[in-house]
């Protein structure tokens, strides 16, 4: 262990947060709500009275009478409690914790297993350091603790403290809604909290938790340097059993997540962020800021912050440590127009202009400002030092950069219709593969896409059944490879993988927006003639303003699965609070959508996860399609790829814009990739042209029959092989050839009709080869492609599991309205 204490301690990546120095590793969570600090003990915790200085064979014994179990087995650990007491004597030390303090056991420099094991001297020392520990003998380290490995060890600690508030806490942990791996570890964290800090439950406070997480990932990250879980945060499980026994004082957030982010920070908190010399400049640079906050939301505050503060007056101070007020002189100016071309990792930034225009607007803020208020901001009024050659050729830049969204849009379109169909495959087939697993018996086997596999119960989940009556997990294996697969699970990140996919790709939506969707997003239109036309209300998000887009089948079909997930067994879907990482504040609780369980919490899938998501199925897709290798898909592609094929499709581009919701039409065209651009520009003229020659009578409300006329388009719209999409106002441009028509949607339980028209396409090709009419054969086959390729799109749609959404029930209450469309009676 001496050699692991001088290793690394920080376990993985950069995302987890900066390396923090009094933590000695990366981490987010460090100036939380609550402040860690480890418990003090109003009382010290002494069950069986003070042992630090009883004999040796008092404590040998009370560690034989302690606990149940047969005699051999109980002589046992009173005689493992003796040899280790009888090793600690050989160290200084007036009580058992000096001696303690003293050995390499007690710093964790040696197991207590190499003192001796059942293997060298037929007697296990681990029960005895274990009693030790639970009788309040030795009060050990975390590391220490941690070093050892111990069997069951919070049976034994609860059983030796007689507390009827920690009984009551197991009690409570063992019914709680979680796994039984969840609850095995809520009651772990407690004891090993207690044992290490040395206090009774009643002295646990959140604080006290949250230090104990902090402590456990620095121990495991010194222990386990590099594993996948040195750095998880240990405790949530127990902080939601401490929370619902009423433990923890008024006011403390429900889970530890929200407790350990810190929230909004204020200005001088941002600010202190960076190290400013110059004491008059920072509060100069506060007093801005604070002005600012006015007319900006936190998100867009903090990043004016970052390059007010740190990419300017902090490298300015760096460059001229002597600079004294805003008086940059073009030498230094010069150096610092310089260092803001790289990015402190050595690749060029790419947001130059954005650094150079927040600071040339700050000046000229400073210059009006000065005008109304001379006695505050007028003594710090400065020529700028961004001469206006910085801003020539801007337009064009922004252009460049337009022109390489456009071209990423047009590398990923191609590729767009290989990840939907393999995320497809992927959901249909674990969903397939759970079904048939859930009707075998152990160690059946039976086969799903010609692959074979077989059902197992392993040993480890016929020990938890036995001990502990839970539903068993559902694992198979596949008999090609030998992998055991954890079904249930891949399944799970299956499904959440195709309803993000689908859910961004069908209605445009920002990342933000999607995982901000709840129940009460969905509303719904009902037409004069009955029919009802779902509608999605996105919330305010980046323009900070409400919009609704009409779902279309697919996407009704998607938000509809995820409703019917979650409300399946007669559930209502939870009520979650969201964390915006943006605005850094907790929403009010929700029937969020796209919501899941993380470990023993239920918890929004968070933006992050999603590009996880997308980053594995690319990994994935990579080894057999060579596009994927270099490219990559993020949440916003889906989005440029909805608006290119929305203006592509002949929907005019303001409309366009009111379903992305952009502001500013200019904003929706850079989402656009042209791929035919005269056609557009033309086209785009042509609506301006319009426009202006347009009466001004026509800008009136719409009459009844002009309502009517709009609702009768939709009605031609309907077709025998199913419904067009073409656009209002446009009639059909394919003479009614629905078969070849790329707008024609077909309603799956047409298929049959498709199929008695595909042999009567054969029977007219056959006539044809017969007759020698070329031109015939020619056009039959095209129009049997299109045919084969529309009746394989319905195939596919009718693979997908049927979702009854049953009958809404009239809402008694307002926690039955946000959940009433996904009811059954």
């Amino acid at each position: 262990m001496a050699e692991q204490e001088v290793r690394p301690t920080t376990g993985l990546s950069r995302r987890h947060g900066p390396v923090i120095a009094e933590l000695g590793f990366a981490s987010r969570f460090v100036s939380g709500k609550i402040k860690a600090e480890a418990a003090v003990a109003t009382a010290p915790p002494r069950p069986h009275g003070d042992l630090s200085t009883t004999g040796i064979e008092s404590i040998a014994r009370l560690a034989t009478a302690t606990w149940d179990g047969a005699e051999v087995t109980r002589q046992q650990r009173g005689q493992a409690t003796r040899q280790v007491l009888t090793y600690l004597t050989e160290f200084d030390g007036d009580t058992w914790q000096q001696r303690w303090d003293s050995s390499p056991l007690g710093r964790a420099e040696i197991q207590v297993n190499s003192l001796g094991s059942r293997r060298t001297t037929g007697l296990a020392y681990g029960p005895g350091l274990r009693s030790l520990f639970c009788l309040r003998v030795i009060q050990p380290t975390l590391l220490a603790l941690r070093t050892n490995s111990f069997t069951d060890y919070a049976s034994f600690f609860i059983a030796a403290q007689a507390d009827p508030l920690l009984d009551k806490f197991a009690e409570l942990a063992a019914a709680h809604d979680m796994s039984w791996q969840h609850r095995r570890e809520a009651v772990f964290d407690v004891c090993c909290a207690l044992t290490v800090q040395g206090v009774a439950l009643t002295d646990l406070t959140p604080a006290a938790l949250i230090h104990h997480g902090h402590e456990t990932r620095k121990v495991k990250a010194t222990m386990r340097p590099g594993k996948r879980d040195a750095n998880r945060f240990v405790g949530p499980s127990a902080w939601n059993v401490l929370h619902r026994m009423g433990h923890f004082p008024d006011g403390t957030p429900s889970t530890m997540r929200a407790a350990l982010h810190r929230g909004q920070l204020s200005v001088e908190e941002m600010i202190d962020r960076y190290p400013i010399r110059n004491r008059s400049v920072r509060q100069l640079l506060i007093d801005y800021f604070v002005r600012r906050s006015a007319d900006t939301d936190y998100a867009s505050l903090s990043h004016l912050v970052l390059e007010l503060a740190h990419h300017f007056w902090e490298k300015i101070e760096r460059i001229n440590p002597g600079q004294v007020d805003l008086r940059v002189t073009p030498e230094v100016y010069a150096t610092w127009r310089h260092m803001i071309s790289t990015r402190d990792d050595g690749k060029p930034r790419a947001g130059v202009d954005g650094i150079v225009i927040i600071v040339r607007s700050f000046y000229y803020d400073l210059h009006t400002w000065a005008a109304d208020e001379p006695e505050r901001w007028a003594p710090w009024v400065a020529p700028c030092p961004i001469p206006p050659s910085e801003l020539r050729g801007l337009g064009k830049r922004r252009r460049r950069i337009n022109e390489r969204s456009a071209d990423r849009t047009r590398q990923r379109q191609p590729l767009l219709p290989i990840l939907v169909a393999h995320v497809e495959h992927r959901c249909d087939q674990t969903r397939l593969l759970l079904e048939r697993a859930q009707r075998a018996h152990d160690g059946e086997t039976f086969k799903v896409e010609g692959r074979t596999y077989r059902r197992i119960i392993t040993e480890s989940d016929r020990h938890t059944i036995n001990l502990r009556g839970e539903e068993l997990p559902i694992r198979v294996i596949d008999d090609a490879t030998g992998r055991i697969i954890h079904i249930e699970t891949d399944e799970e990140a299956a499904f959440w993988e195709w309803a993000s996919i689908e859910t961004l790709r069908h209605s445009g939506v920002r990342i933000e927006e999607m995982c901000e969707l709840s129940h009460l997003s969905i509303r719904q239109y009902q037409r004069a003639n009955g029919e009802v036309i779902a509608l999605l209300v996105i919330a305010p998000s980046k323009t900070d303003r409400e919009r609704v887009i009409p779902m279309s089948a697919e996407l009704f079909h998607v938000i509809a699965s995820i409703i019917r997930r979650h409300t399946r067994n007669g559930r209502n879907i939870p009520l979650l609070s969201r964390f915006d990482p943006h605005d850094k504040l907790w929403s009010a609780e929700l029937p969020f959508l796209f919501q899941r369980r993380n470990g023993a919490t239920r918890t929004v899938i968070a933006t992050g996860t999603v590009l996880n998501m997308l980053k594995r199925r690319c990994d994935e897709l990579a080894e057999e399609h060579p596009g994927f290798r270099t490219t990559r898909f993020t949440p916003h592609d889906f989005r440029r790829i909805f608006a290119t094929e929305l203006v592509n499709s002949g929907l005019p581009i303001h409309i366009g814009a009111a379903l992305l919701g952009h502001l500013n039409i200019q904003t929706t065209r850079g989402y656009v990739a042209v791929f035919n651009e005269d056609v557009v520009r033309h086209y785009v003229a042509f609506l301006a042209d319009r426009r202006e020659l347009r009466p001004v009578e026509e800008y009136r409300d719409t009459t009844r029959e002009e309502w009517g006329e709009f609702e009768e388009h939709f009605d031609k719209r309907k077709v025998e092989l199913g419904s067009c999409g073409r656009p209002y106002g446009t009639p059909c441009q394919h003479e009614h050839a629905c078969i070849r028509c790329p707008m024609l949607y077909v309603n799956p339980k047409m298929l049959t009709r498709l199929d008695d028209l595909e042999a009567d396409l054969i029977d007219r090709r056959t006539r044809a080869q017969a007759e020698g009419w070329a031109g015939e054969i020619e056009g039959i086959d095209m129009t049997l492609t299109f045919l084969r390729a529309k009746r394989d799109d319905a195939r596919g749609r009718l693979r997908r599991p049927h979702v009854d959404l049953g009958f809404p029930l009239v809402p008694s209450s307002r926690d039955t309205k946000a959940n009433s469309l996904g009811s059954t009676p």
